[in-house]
């Protein structure tokens, strides 16, 4: 393709990408419309900007990239995200969000739980946990574009990371969330589109989908040994119950991301931009769709990588990539499919990213100026937006610097964390709040206490593949990791931090006094 055919595609794309946040802009007159997006969203716009939202580069690049490394297995996060991040966030958890944020006038998921808690600290610490927790996740999503950028336009690496955060800069301040789920929503078709030519030029390639999954079945034996010992099945199969690799796939990748995503700050508030149930129920069809074709389009893809590879190269994946899952999926489409879809799967990848980051850096600057600013001075208004938009570029900042410091195979990795961080923190004060009307103040402030503290002290002592580079354990204890006997050092910390926090919220609850019925029942206002 001609190189300034190019340069006008993408031309093309930024000018339509910086036209729908000028509209945004202009459309947003108050704190509402720049947080919660007017309350009025439609049901396509709502739930393309979920989807686009959940779905970054973080799921297409480096859990594709993963599915090179591990397999099929990875499709049990397809299932997981389409019945829990689609139907029971949307079903459960979302007709609840939205009547309880209307009712509260909640405007941030931090809000939403203080108001419904009545607690300034459950608030402002949600806050804090999301503006210290997200940067990690916020930059392996701009190191995913930032790598495809480099490996398709040949352009330096710190230069792609540094031109893909200005543009996001450009509309995200200005236009706040309205801004965000219009972009979102055309990035969100973008991808879908996107996708669907993958996954059809795949099989093409490799002749057909039944011959496609048995040679992959086939290549069983050229698991590499070191793999192999860590209890890789091949990549159609399960690896090896209870080995070290089958925790690491079931318990980090499947059940962190799979459930924590009930729990995604910025995704939980899209559920408080529509006006009725009815567009949540119109957006579960919708929603379940996209993340079909984007979860498992990347995942299945990324795994028939090895036999693409080893047709055409001689070697399984992960050798090409040179030991880096993130670069997996780049070099599959620049190797495997023609030039002009290299440059639309660029755009896809453009806007996955782009529709993520820009709910990553609303969310933390929201979480800065609304959540943070306002709960601890008492002051609302223009001031607490002016708050809300450095507290945007000071995530970013701190996202690029993350972006150029971070190791490889760390797309996946960081996700994990940021989901997992989310669903012990808050999903159990979130569910008991949204279901059960005597859970207290202090049973939250305990929860969200318990969930994020055993969950940073898990990452730093006990599961190793922080702890070990971090170096923190060592240097205090003398040892990677606290205690070395199989499974812990690969058990995830969701599966220690969520239980205990629901334990916790629940028992300090039933020892402390019910809320005031008034209060009750404003929270549970037309909710049956």
């Amino acid at each position: 393709m001609d190189i300034l055919l190019l340069n006008l595609i993408i031309l093309v794309y930024l000018l339509a990408t910086l036209y729908l946040g000028y509209k945004g802009w202009k459309s947003t007159k108050d704190s509402e419309g720049y947080l919660v997006a007017g309350r009025k969203t439609h049901p396509y716009i709502m739930a393309m900007s979920y989807g686009a939202t959940f779905i970054s580069t973080s799921a297409i690049v480096g859990f594709g990239g993963t599915a090179g490394l591990f397999g099929m297995g990875l499709l049990w996060l397809t299932f997981l995200n389409i019945l829990v991040g689609i139907f029971v966030a949307f079903i459960i958890y979302g007709k609840r969000t939205r009547k309880m944020g209307h009712n509260l006038n909640a405007m941030t998921f931090p809000e939403l739980l203080g108001k419904r808690f009545d607690s300034r600290f459950v608030q402002y610490f949600s806050g804090l946990v999301i503006f210290l927790g997200m940067p990690l996740y916020a930059s392996v999503v701009l190191i995913g574009a930032a790598r495809f950028m480099e490996t398709t336009l040949a352009i330096n690496f710190d230069v792609a990371l540094l031109i893909y955060s200005l543009i996001i800069a450009a509309y995200v301040i200005w236009g706040g969330l309205r801004a965000v789920m219009y972009t979102d929503a055309m990035q969100g078709t973008i991808m879908f589109v996107g996708m669907i030519f993958l996954l059809f030029i795949t099989y093409s390639h490799l002749g057909g989908i039944i011959p496609a999954h048995q040679a992959l079945t086939d290549m069983v034996n050229l698991v590499p040994a070191n793999l192999a010992a860590l209890g890789h099945a091949g990549w159609t199969a399960m690896p090896v119950s209870g080995s070290g690799w089958w925790w690491t796939l079931v318990s980090t990748i499947v059940l962190g991301v799979g459930i924590g995503v009930l729990a995604m700050p910025q995704l939980a508030v899209r559920f408080m931009t529509v006006k009725s149930n009815r567009e949540i129920n119109r957006g579960v069809l919708i929603g379940g769709v996209f993340i079909l074709m984007m979860t498992g389009v990347a995942f299945t893809v990324g795994a028939l990588s090895n036999v693409f590879f080893l047709q055409n190269q001689g070697n399984i994946s992960i050798n090409i990539a040179g030991g880096n899952a993130d670069s997996i999926i780049p070099l599959y489409i620049n190797a495997a499919t023609p030039e002009w879809f290299v440059y639309l799967f660029m755009l896809t990848l453009l806007a996955a990213a782009m529709s993520t980051s820009s709910s990553q850096f609303h969310t933390q600057g929201s979480a800065i100026g609304r959540d943070i600013y306002e709960t601890l001075t008492n002051k609302k208004g223009g001031e607490s937006i002016l708050i809300t938009r450095m507290g945007i570029i000071v995530a970013m900042v701190i996202a690029v610097t993350l972006g150029y410091i971070l190791p490889d195979n760390i797309i996946a990795r960081g996700t994990a964390i940021f989901f997992g961080l989310c669903a012990s923190a808050f999903l159990p004060m979130y569910t008991c709040g949204l279901y059960w009307r005597s859970a207290t103040k202090a049973g939250a402030i305990a929860g969200i206490i318990t969930g994020t503290f055993v969950t940073v002290f898990w990452y730093l002592f006990i599961h190793k593949a922080e702890a070990a580079p971090l170096g923190i354990c060592k240097m205090i204890f003398g040892s990677d990791v606290l205690v070395s006997q199989m499974p812990w050092p690969v058990v995830d910390p969701i599966l220690v931090a969520m239980p205990l926090a629901m334990l916790v919220t629940v028992a300090v609850s039933l020892m402390t006094k019910r809320p005031k019925d008034k209060h009750l029942e404003k929270c549970f206002k037309g909710i049956k």
